[in-house]
């Protein structure tokens, strides 16, 4: 990582990232060039294992792709806002943001237990709620895990009097 000083190590604060965050950006290989596609996730985050969950139709390229090569990259991204220290100069335009970031592998889920849960960690994620899924309902989708094999997390949060203000 570059920016050591934007890294981010606590577990708590990745975590926090991964909750606001509601669409990860996955990088599959489509013949040696990457076919990134944004989907949304829930996620599992435990004793630094990092495991996402995600769904979509049960044929198509992306699906394709995913039974062709396992090997992923990752990004998801939240809390962006652009700041700037002088408007006319272009040079001095940036952003705050938080992120996560990685590669892994990644999998169609086959077993329908498994396949309940994942879209129960999703649902959770993404709406706040609990709903009861049941196998026959998740039939209808594929479901698809990336563990992380590796991954990082960055941040150049606003600094506090702008965050009061937000």
């Amino acid at each position: 990582m570059l920016r050591r000083d934007r890294e981010v190590t606590d577990p708590d604060r990745i975590a926090q990232i991964l909750d606001e965050a509601k669409v990860v950006h996955v990088g599959l290989n489509d013949g040696g060039y990457p076919y990134v596609v944004p989907l949304h996730y829930g996620y599992e985050l435990a004793n630094g294992r990092l495991v996402l969950y995600m769904h979509g139709a049960q044929k198509g390229h992306k699906l394709d792709l995913v039974r062709a090569d396992m090997r992923v990259g990752f990004e998801l991204d939240c809390e962006v806002q652009t700041t700037f220290d002088e408007p006319d100069l272009p040079c001095s335009y940036g952003f705050f943001y938080a992120s996560v970031m990685g590669r892994g592998e990644i999998s169609l889920i086959e077993d329908a237990s498994q396949k309940v849960h994942a879209l129960q960690v999703l649902m959770e994620h993404q709406t706040g709620r609990s709903f009861q899924i049941t196998p026959q309902m998740a039939k209808g989708a594929s479901v698809f895990r990336i563990v992380a094999n590796t991954y990082s997390a960055k941040s150049r949060p606003l600094p506090q009097t702008a965050q009061g203000s937000k």
